[in-house]
């Protein structure tokens, strides 16, 4: 099988890093899709959109050195659906961070003033 860019083929996920995704080919070389060639939007994690074992199609963008460059956004013309629903709404989030950051400025605050003595703000005059 000669591969050719731009040829639309279908692969087999080998394996999953942080980069991106890893796809055997039917004839059985692999090529790597990159975490920014799987969907059209930001990819924070790819197993979001694909998990090992997936039967998936990709788009072979280049092949240099032996290396295949894949991508499954170019293949589907659309992005694949999330595995995973959103995992919250915005206000809920902004809710939380507001909330974190005040228990770390909190126990900040503790561990300053424990370091200076305690509270009181001055020095004992003789």
């Amino acid at each position: 099988m000669v591969l050719e860019v731009g040829s639309i083929v279908q692969g087999k996920v080998t394996g999953i890093t942080n980069f991106g995704a890893f796809v055997q080919l039917e004839d059985g070389r692999t090529g790597l899709v990159h975490i920014s060639e799987v969907a059209d939007a930001y990819v924070r994690d790819i197993r979001d959109y694909v998990k090992e074992n997936d039967i998936i199609r990709v788009k072979v963008i280049n092949v240099q050195d032996g290396k295949i460059g894949l991508s499954i956004r170019q293949a589907n013309g659309s992005p694949p659906e999330r595995r995973r629903p959103p995992s919250r709404h915005f206000e809920d989030r902004l809710a939380r961070f507001l909330r974190e950051s005040e228990e770390k400025q909190a126990d900040l605050r503790k561990k300053m003033d424990a370091r200076r003595g305690g509270r009181g703000g001055g020095w004992a005059r003789p």
